[in-house]
């Protein structure tokens, strides 16, 4: 049920200044817009958010204090609460940043949810230092795969605490859940998950050392590259119009033979979300939630 994501080695032929210097950057960017955007009033009561408690554990590494500082300063944490609150939970549910000795990892088990310091700093590592040729924004790939990572981790929580039987992988299940949450989101901002998300798992696979041993390929996750493809399909399925960009024959877009089946496997997810997921939701909070703006909608300016 872990994530676990490998650390980009395709600097290396920038100057190592320039790097360290726009890192920097980032990171402060990153500490005043992860995750959600700025802080709002709420127009609507989490009732429910008693069911998730939030919890920021000291960080191990002195390097991670200004993540803890800057979850804890913006109440992120909180945010996925609230985020999560039309989800009726039969027992109390931890989301908690905490230090993994190293691992850049996120985990649900025990009704805890675990994403590690070291797995945003990954995050923040990977992320292009401008924006990419097809148009991803550099804070969009941390948005992204976090929010999916807290998603994926969610839904395993609601497989074991709402008894849900799995027919398949747990692992492809939970992916398509996150996806499929984020999906109902408004077009702006489902566009922006999306790209962010199947950057990371792509950008994962391009990085990874090669070639793969044959024991890699008996992980209970998919491959970053059939994780990624999956979620770009899952979009396209979703809405074939607005997400028909990502389909073509150039490295890291869903291939046409793919695309082909991919509105029948939406549909098929959406079955099973409805059936299964939807009776455990408050329909008219999850209106509110699902209406409400949750990304800031600035772009990262970069300066040289």
């Amino acid at each position: 049920m872990n994530r676990k994501i490998s650390k980009n080695t395709g600097f290396a032929e920038l100057n190592c200044d320039f790097v360290l210097v726009m890192r920097g950057f980032l990171t402060l960017a990153v500490m005043s817009m992860l995750l959600f955007g700025a802080m709002t009033p709420t127009a609507f009561a989490a009732s429910k958010s008693d069911r998730i408690r939030v919890v920021y554990e000291e960080p191990k590494n002195p390097e991670h204090i200004k993540f803890a500082l800057g979850f804890k300063e913006h109440r992120r944490l909180e945010r996925i609460q609230e985020f999560l609150s039309p989800f009726s939970l039969p027992r109390r549910l931890t989301i908690k940043l905490a230090g993994c000795d190293g691992e850049a990892d996120a985990f649900y088990g025990d009704d805890d949810i675990t994403i590690c310091y070291e797995y945003v700093q990954v995050l923040i590592d990977n992320a292009p230092l401008e924006t990419t040729p097809s148009g991803i924004e550099p804070i969009d790939t941390i948005i992204g795969p976090l929010i999916d990572t807290a998603l994926h981790e969610f839904a395993h929580a609601l497989f074991d605490m709402l008894h849900i039987p799995v027919l398949g992988r747990e692992e492809d299940a939970a992916d398509q859940v996150a996806a499929y949450i984020y999906l109902q989101l408004g077009v702006a901002e489902s566009r922006r998950l999306i790209a962010g998300t199947a950057y990371a798992f792509l950008h994962e696979a391009t990085t990874a050392e090669l070639p793969r041993l044959l024991e890699d390929y008996a992980d209970e996750h998919s491959t970053p590259e059939q994780r990624g493809f999956n979620v770009l399909c899952m979009a396209y399925g979703a809405d074939p119009k607005l997400f028909g960009g990502v389909v073509g024959e150039k490295r890291g877009f869903l291939p046409k033979h793919r695309a082909e089946t991919c509105e029948e496997e939406y549909e098929q997810i959406q079955d099973a979300y409805e059936e299964l997921i939807e009776p455990h939701v408050d329909q008219a909070l999850a209106k509110k939630v699902f209406d409400r703006k949750w990304l800031n909608q600035k772009t990262l300016k970069r300066q040289r």
